[in-house]
């Protein structure tokens, strides 16, 4: 009997496991993850400034004259920089490195003239109206209708009753002017077209951070915002500026015409880029490696002011015919501009000194 119940038993648990097992669920097949695919590495950005690589190896100069600007050198008056390297080393047969270094990588005009000062920047081609924050005697070149057309500027360089005070103005600051090249007259690059001194009401101006600009802007009444060459770009695509005070090679070449469509061209005063340089760094330089350097700044900043005025005449045909509209104002308005700026050529000449503006004035024939 018990074996019987042992067998029983035994026959029910193989039963029991048996339809478990049967009634289990299948397991599950393993899910396969989508095969994610190694994210493709972005293009490097192309370097703007390829194409002005030197081609030697600067690295066994025994000096190195680390020189600012703030533009591209697709414009003659920047891309001098680059003229002067390869000369300068040439000639020094590799004893002397001019470190150039433009697009603003050494940082903003007036940041960079501190740095000048200090020494930790040895040279700069500073724009014309940040060079009168170093000097006032400098601003004289910004102030409307003095250094006006390219024949008055070659008159200004090359009379050195007006030069030599100009080139010396800097030096109580421990700066040299040594020379300097253009990028251009100015005028407006405006949204809506501006014939009129009325329409010109109408415009918020940008103008570049300089007091002598400030003042006769003032006295022009006209709307204007003082602004840092990098904001400009989103300020006129947002409309917080509408007109930019510029040269007509300038806003080509860095594509302001994109949006501000029309120019006039008031040409009221000659952008230059100023050669500055540290005194204190050139009086340490060989007697042998200051002549070579400052030969070549001077001969390649004669041959680029000659460059400039082909590349305004080079400019303006692209810009017309890429839809630019240019105008100018009439003689008339041109000469109510010069008369509504007699306080700042009062307030100006007392600053420069009255002698000299007079002096200046009288050279150039205005």
């Amino acid at each position: 009997m018990k074996k019987i119940l042992i067998v029983l038993i035994a026959a029910v648990f193989c039963f029991g496991v048996v339809a478990c097992k049967d009634e289990a669920p299948a397991p599950e097949k393993p899910v396969q993850k989508a095969e994610v695919k190694p994210e493709a590495p972005k293009p490097a950005k192309k370097d703007p400034l390829a194409a002005w690589k030197p081609k030697f190896d600067p690295s066994g100069a025994e000096y190195n004259y680390i020189l600012s600007n703030i533009s591209h050198p697709v414009i003659e008056g920047v891309a001098v920089g680059y003229r002067i390297r390869d000369r300068v080393w040439e000639d020094s047969t590799g004893r002397l490195y001019v470190d150039f270094r433009p697009l603003a990588q050494l940082g903003g005009e007036k940041d960079v003239i501190n740095k000048l000062k200090l020494g930790a920047v040895h040279g700069m081609l500073s724009s014309s109206v940040a060079a009168a924050n170093v000097s006032d005697t400098l601003g004289i070149v910004n102030l409307p209708y003095v250094v006006d057309t390219f024949d008055k500027l070659d008159q200004f360089r090359n009379t050195p009753e007006v030069w030599e005070p100009f080139a010396n103005a800097a030096l109580d600051s421990g700066l040299m002017v040594v020379d300097f090249t253009g990028y251009g007259p100015y005028g407006w690059a405006t949204n809506s077209p501006v014939q009129t001194i009325a329409d010109a009401k109408e415009i918020n101006f940008r103008i570049a951070e300089a007091p002598v600009n400030a003042d006769f802007y003032k006295e022009w009444g006209f709307k204007f915002t003082v602004m840092p060459w990098p904001d400009v770009p989103q300020a006129l695509q947002t409309g917080v500026i509408t007109g930019l005070d510029h040269t007509a090679i300038v806003c080509n070449i860095t594509k302001k015409f994109n949006i501000a469509k029309n120019f006039t061209e008031l040409d009221y005063a000659q952008g230059l880029f100023v050669h500055l340089m540290n005194k204190a760094w050139y009086d340490k330089l060989p007697e042998d490696l200051q002549t070579i350097l400052m030969t070549v700044i001077l001969e390649e900043s004669a041959k680029t002011r000659e460059l400039t005025k082909q590349q305004q005449v080079d400019q303006i045909a692209k810009a017309k015919e890429a839809g630019v509209a240019f105008y100018r104002l009439s003689d008339a308005e041109k000469q109510e501009l010069i008369k509504t700026t007699a306080p700042v050529y009062a307030k100006w000449g007392e600053k420069i000194g009255m002698d000299y503006f007079n002096k200046v004035q009288a050279t150039l024939g205005n």
